[in-house]
């Protein structure tokens, strides 16, 4: 104050008052430069995790392993608790899904993987992520199932190359409570290279399948070139399950009567029960496939309307069922399975599959043109042996026989000679054995029945003794050879499934007007089984003619321990 006067405390101004404005403003500057440091900090850190991301999403080229690092990866980069992904087929359905976070107990309890119901059904083929906070206040959301974790915060983005989505990667419940633009942005990214990474994954994947596929192929062919070696659809069926990963693979052939098929061959689950296994063709994938010539490819078994045979042993959902087309008509079917919740085949697997069929096919007749070869060679050897026999041995038979029934009337003479005439009936009967499975068809029962045998041999095992007696060709009319050579097939069959036998000898005997089939088994006997539709025909074919149907133990026993079985089938002669 002038004058001496002195200024109040309370009036004077406080010390450096103005000069603590700048100082805030600088404070706060600062603090936005740290501020913006960090985050710049925390942007090069997540760039380098995305980098590191895309380093381990590459870093193998099998397909299943490229899939677990897309997931692993992305949990890690935007620090989420749960992570999924789902490879859809094209038309929507499932092929394969990998998670992360759930630990195997859970795994367990929850039990079937997700069938694109709800929220993650809604997703395939979506080019456009999906991002939510809370998940169960979507409409979409339809519940979790037993046992699944209570999940919150939700990330949903597309996987596609070259513009085309192939799959879906879910994330769930982020370590900070929700899911940020940011985090959509870099998982998009990653989703971009993961996207490339998985088509040239499975590129290399189908490129070494198409190799096996062909190195099995060519070892199918020589090794039904060759000389010696497994049977030609045991090999088939044997690579075909290796290449395929599959759970099951049989060969089904139609049966002789057009009307049913029957497992010729089968690998793997259940191949002793599905050996041998006969159903009704009609209703069949294998008929579909006979008529158009072309394979099908099932994603269940259990859906659609046709019938799948595995389905009547094993719980199968992936089945392929492939046609072996000969160069006159279908030879078979090859049915390939995976058990239910295994990965379907895809079209790949279906095109390659068949590839393989077709070489199979032709590789099959090829080695029935060389057995062709063979037979025609075997066949002028026994026309020539049937006709030595028939012209020099019989005639020197029965001339020593007429010699011997000049010379007098002694017993012995007369049992000579009636060992001679059996020999020269059991010549005969050689003679068609040699002339008619092999030779041209004749119309003869005789030859009719040998053909029958011939076709039962190999469910035996051996060689059944087959004998003739009387006028069989001249005596039984032809609209009696049909039952005739149906119950020659059924008896010689129900002896190779049930009989357990180490021998049989088939009998037909034309005498007094009447026809009598004898078929006696050394194996297990009659027992009990309640399949007696092939008798029960057997039985109706000779009431129908007046005929009887007989099965009762064998009269000479089996073998020790076994009583063997003799089943007599008679009809009328008019």
């Amino acid at each position: 104050m002038t004058n001496g006067e002195e200024r109040h405390p309370a009036q004077r101004p406080p010390p450096m008052a103005f000069a603590d404005v700048p100082r805030l403003e600088l404070d706060q500057l600062l603090t936005q430069l740290v501020d913006r440091a960090q985050d710049v900090l925390a942007t090069q850190g997540r760039l380098r995790g995305l980098l590191a991301a895309n380093r381990m999403v590459g870093s193998d080229l099998t397909v299943p392993a490229v899939l677990r690092h897309i997931v692993e990866s992305s949990c890690e980069l935007v620090r989420a608790r749960y992570g999924a992904l789902a490879v859809w087929a094209p038309d929507g359905a499932l092929l394969e899904f990998v998670h992360h976070g759930l630990d195997p107990q859970t795994v367990a309890a929850i039990g079937t993987l997700p069938a694109g119901r709800g929220l993650l059904g809604r997703l395939p083929g979506a080019a456009a992520p999906v991002r939510l906070d809370d998940v169960t206040s979507d409409p979409r959301f339809t519940g979790f199932p037993a046992h699944h974790p209570r999940m919150t915060s939700f990330l949903g983005v597309p996987l596609s190359v070259r513009g085309e989505v192939f799959g879906t990667l879910y994330l769930a419940d982020a370590e900070a409570g929700r899911f940020t633009a940011e985090d959509e942005e870099l998982v998009l990214s990653l989703a971009a290279a993961a996207g490339v990474t998985v088509e040239n994954a499975r590129l290399l994947e189908q490129a070494r399948r198409r190799e096996t596929w062909l190195q099995a192929s060519m070892e199918i062919t020589r090794q039904l070139l060759a000389d010696e070696g497994e049977e030609p659809l045991e090999v088939i069926a044997r690579r075909a399950r290796a290449v395929a990963d599959a759970d099951s693979v049989t060969v089904v052939l139609p049966t002789p009567t057009g009307d049913r098929l029957m497992v010729e061959v089968a690998t793997g689950a259940r191949a002793d029960d599905l050996t041998g296994y006969a159903y009704p063709l009609d209703g069949t994938l294998a008929r579909v496939t006979f008529a158009s010539g072309q394979p099908v490819l099932v994603g269940d078994a259990s859906d659609g309307p046709h019938h799948i045979h595995l389905s009547d042993f094993l719980d199968v959902g992936p089945v392929m069922v492939l046609p072996l087309t000969g160069t006159q008509r279908p030879r078979g079917a090859l049915v390939i399975g995976r058990l239910r919740g295994r990965a379907r085949f895809d079209e790949v697997d279906l095109a390659m599959a068949t590839t393989f069929a077709n070489h199979a096919a032709i590789a099959l007749e090829l080695a029935d043109a060389r057995d062709d070869r063979q037979r025609v060679a075997l066949l002028e050897d026994r026309d020539r042996i049937a006709r030595d026999l028939h012209d020099h041995v019989i005639q020197r038979l029965f001339a020593a026989g007429l010699t011997l029934q000049s010379v007098g009337t002694d017993e012995r003479i007369e049992r000579v000679v009636g060992d001679i005439d059996e020999t020269i009936r059991q010549i005969r009967t050689s003679i068609f054995q040699l002339r008619g499975p092999l030779g041209p068809r004749s119309a003869g029962v005789r030859s009719r029945v040998l053909d029958v045998v011939a076709g039962v041999r190999p469910a035996l095992g051996f060689d059944p003794r087959v004998a003739f007696h009387g006028p069989v060709d001249a005596a039984v009319p032809e609209e009696v050879v049909t039952d005739v050579l149906a119950v020659v097939r059924e008896a010689l069959t129900n002896t190779a499934r049930h009989a357990d036998a180490a021998h049989a000898a088939l009998t037909l005997t034309a005498s007094g007007g009447e026809l009598v089939i004898d078929v006696v088994d050394d194996g297990i006997g009659i027992g009990t089984t309640d399949r007696r539709s092939g008798l029960d025909n057997l039985r109706a074919r000779a009431e129908q003619r007046g005929g009887t149907l007989i099965l009762e133990p064998a009269d000479s026993g089996g073998r020790p321990g076994r009583e063997g079985t003799h089943l007599r089938w008679t009809t009328p002669l008019r």
